[in-house]
């Protein structure tokens, strides 16, 4: 091959590669709230069906949930088990969008929890809330999230009733990816 078929072959080589990069990342966002370090004092028990959870804008054409974030801080020698519970927000919460269990485990100690949501295939648009639910009772258990003040809020689960705390908002936030049909 001569030297400028080479290097043209070369440079379109260099732009495909780049331009594939900027599309893929122009089709992935997040969603909810800024993810912060450190933890806060809260008082959400560890019990069994309870839930905490943030609303989120997923916005008016569909996505798909890609990985589901927070920080947290288990003040508890012990484990927690969760699941995540993806719901249809529109005046109040409806329908869980998410079909199998998703469970995840916050260890003792100060956790960066990253859930892949990808092989779920949750796909959204419009308000949503998205929980995490305990699976068992643990008394001792002391979790303390990364919280913002001022970002819309933390939505509790406890007794069968759903609860809004206005102030502060857990900094949970979901990658998604935009879907193009």
């Amino acid at each position: 091959m001569n030297k400028p078929l080479l290097q043209l072959t070369t440079m379109l080589a260099a732009v495909f590669i780049l331009f594939t990069a900027l599309t893929t990342q122009a089709q992935e966002k997040t969603i909810g709230n800024k993810p912060r370090k450190g933890s806060a004092n809260t008082s959400i028990n560890v019990i069994k069906g309870n839930q905490v959870a943030i609303k989120m804008n997923a916005g008016k054409k569909p996505v798909q949930l890609l990985k589901f974030n927070f920080n947290v801080e288990n003040r508890s020698p012990d484990s927690i088990r969760f699941k995540v519970n993806v719901y249809d927000y529109d005046v109040s919460v409806g329908e869980n969008f998410v079909k199998k269990d998703i469970t995840g485990t916050i260890l003792e100690g100060k956790n960066h929890i990253s859930i892949d949501l990808a092989p779920y295939d949750i796909r959204v648009k419009g308000n949503i809330l998205v929980a995490i639910e305990w699976l068992k009772t643990d008394p001792s258990a002391i979790p303390a999230f990364a919280i913002g003040v001022f970002n819309g809020g933390t939505y509790t689960y406890e007794n069968a009733v759903w609860k809004k705390t206005p102030l502060f908002g857990a900094d949970f936030n979901v990658q998604v990816k935009k879907l193009t049909n």
